[in-house]
C-alpha cells in the first residue's frame, strides 16, 4: 500500500521531466513535501481534455467516483489505492482505468519496517540519479448535489511485489501492495 511518498521538486522541474509545455503562470505548487498524505492536493499529470496535451493540475489524493451521492459515504473508506489486478472488474475503478489515467509525481516513497508490535520503521526510497518519477493513476470529477462544486480526486496504482533486492537488504517487508511506477 502507498500510504506516503515524498515530492521535492518544483513546477519547472516536473514540467521539464514528464515534457508539459509551459505550465500557466497563475499555476501553484505548494513547497516541497517529505510527508505526502491522503486527503492532501497534490500534483497531477493527466490529458488535457481540451488538447490532449498533458497538464499539471491539483487533485485530493482519495477517489472520490462520480456515483457517489455525498463525499462522507467515501471520505472514510481507502480509496487512496487501487490493485491493478482488480482494476477492470471493480465498478469503482472501471471506468476511470478506461478513461482517466493520471501520472503522480513523486521522488520518493517509504516502506515501512516492524521493529516491535508497537514500532514501525520507515524507508525511504528513491532513483539513484535523484531524478522524478511518477506513480501510475486513476483520476475522477465528483459534483457535490449539495453546492454544484466540483473535487477533481486520485488514487495510485499498486500491484503484487516483486522480489526486488531492496526488500531484504533492508528487512521490509511491506503489505501485498507495490505502487506501479513510470519514469519519465
Amino acid at each position: 500500500m502507498c500510504g506516503r511518498y515524498l515530492r521535492r521538486f518544483d513546477k519547472q522541474r516536473i514540467a521539464e521531466a514528464f515534457h508539459l509545455g509551459k505550465l500557466p503562470d497563475d499555476f501553484v505548487l505548494p513547497p516541497w513535501d517529505y510527508n505526502v498524505a491522503p486527503t492532501t492536493y497534490q500534483p497531477v499529470i493527466r490529458n488535457s481534455r481540451h488538447t490532449g496535451e498533458r497538464e499539471l493540475v491539483m487533485m485530493r489524493w482519495g477517489l472520490v467516483p462520480h456515483f457517489a451521492k455525498t463525499f462522507a459515504d467515501f471520505k472514510a473508506l481507502a480509496t487512496i489505492n487501487a490493485r491493478a489486478e482488480t482494476l477492470q472488474t471493480t465498478a469503482m475503478w472501471r471506468l476511470p482505468f478506461e478513461r482517466r489515467r493520471c501520472l503522480i509525481p513523486a521522488d520518493g516513497f517509504y516502506e515501512w519496517k516492524r521493529l516491535d508490535v508497537r514500532t514501525k520503521q520507515p524507508y525511504a526510497y528513491t532513483m539513484k540519479n535523484d531524478t522524478p518519477f511518477a506513480f501510475a493513476g486513476l483520476w475522477e470529477a465528483w459534483k457535490d448535489p449539495a453546492n454544484g462544486s466540483w473535487l477533481q480526486s486520485f488514487c495510485i496504482i499498486t500491484t503484487t511485489p516483486n522480489n526486488s533486492p531492496h526488500r531484504f537488504t533492508t528487512g521490509c517487508r511491506s503489505s501485498s501492495n507495490l505502487k506501479v511506477i513510470t519514469v519519465g
